[in-house]
């Protein structure tokens, strides 16, 4: 197996020694309501000790409905992203769509985020592997995971070709992190093969699962996505118990009424009970590597 080199996202380690927390409202709704929930993730993880990137969306572009709420754009999104960071000190955040959106949302965010439909658009990794800033790519949900080596070989290809001090190419092409967010399996479901984890985590990049999105049903109440928001836990656990770098999981005050994501995202009010499992089962198993295969 490759070494997993530690990517560093502001204040967070992911390959460090305490799992990464990627927690927040799948899309900004507003200024205050960005805020009030940064505070959350903030308090939430620092009440178990676990370091935490604050995520929200300023767009939804893939949005199962032309009349689906999409987000507050991208220039008052960063602004917003900014806020939450100078008002709490966490990493952030934040998905992009286009190879323009690269630049602005750079000089911003601490980690850039890919989605997984787009996660083989070859310009846009390669802008992201150019920016210089951290990287998530999401895994198609149409990927196996061993597909995603060419993931990581195109995203270290474009950031070799990068035109610094040979150090500085060399990091560039470190700066990314896999999340795996679960399989298509059939028509408006999604599934999680765990093994996906360890083989993900053989490609040599550190790996967060995205326990809420795993259990999103796409495009399953119609005209918007559906899911079961109340087995993200235990996919979560069970991710943590195997081995990751991290977890990302969407959080709201109040799901019935948000926005985006609301059937699958994790009510804050369970947040302690399910954060004080995860760095418990850490706590028990630490992160083992990858098994290997017998000879």
């Amino acid at each position: 197996m490759p070494a997993i080199p530690p990517v560093s996202v502001g204040t967070a380690v992911f390959g460090g020694p305490l799992p990464v927390l990627i927690m927040g409202p799948c899309v900004i709704e507003s200024e205050a309501h960005a805020l009030k929930m940064a505070f959350v993730v903030q308090q939430a993880a620092a009440a178990v000790g676990l370091p935490a990137v604050f995520k929200a969306s300023f767009d939804k572009a893939n949005r199962t409905s032309h009349a689906s709420f999409r987000g507050v754009g991208l220039e008052q999104g960063l602004r917003i992203l900014a806020r939450c960071r100078e008002a709490t000190g966490l990493p952030v955040t934040t998905d992009i769509h286009e190879c323009w959106q690269v630049e602005p949302a750079a000089r911003v965010v601490d980690l850039l985020q890919l989605p997984a439909l787009l996660c083989r658009q070859t310009d846009l990794v390669e802008a992201c592997a150019a920016s210089g800033v951290p990287t998530s790519i999401k895994k198609g949900q149409f990927l196996a995971p061993w597909d995603c080596g060419n993931l990581v070989a195109k995203f270290r290809h474009a950031g070799a070709k990068v035109k610094r001090a040979v150090s500085g190419a060399r990091a560039a092409r470190h700066r990314l992190i896999l999340i795996e967010r679960g399989t298509s399996f059939g028509y408006n479901t999604l599934v999680s093969d765990l093994r996906a984890l360890p083989m993900l985590r053989d490609l040599g990049v550190p790996v967060v699962y995205d326990g809420t999105h795993s259990v999103q049903a796409p495009g399953g109440m119609g005209s918007k996505s559906g899911g079961a928001g109340h087995l993200a836990p235990a996919m979560m656990r069970a991710a943590m118990a195997v081995g990751v770098e991290g977890v990302f999981l969407e959080t709201h005050d109040r799901p019935a009424k948000a926005l985006s994501d609301g059937p699958n995202s994790i009510p804050v009010k369970e947040l302690p009970a399910l954060l004080a499992d995860l760095r418990a089962i850490h706590d028990l198993l630490g992160r083992r590597p990858p098994p290997r295969p017998r000879t």
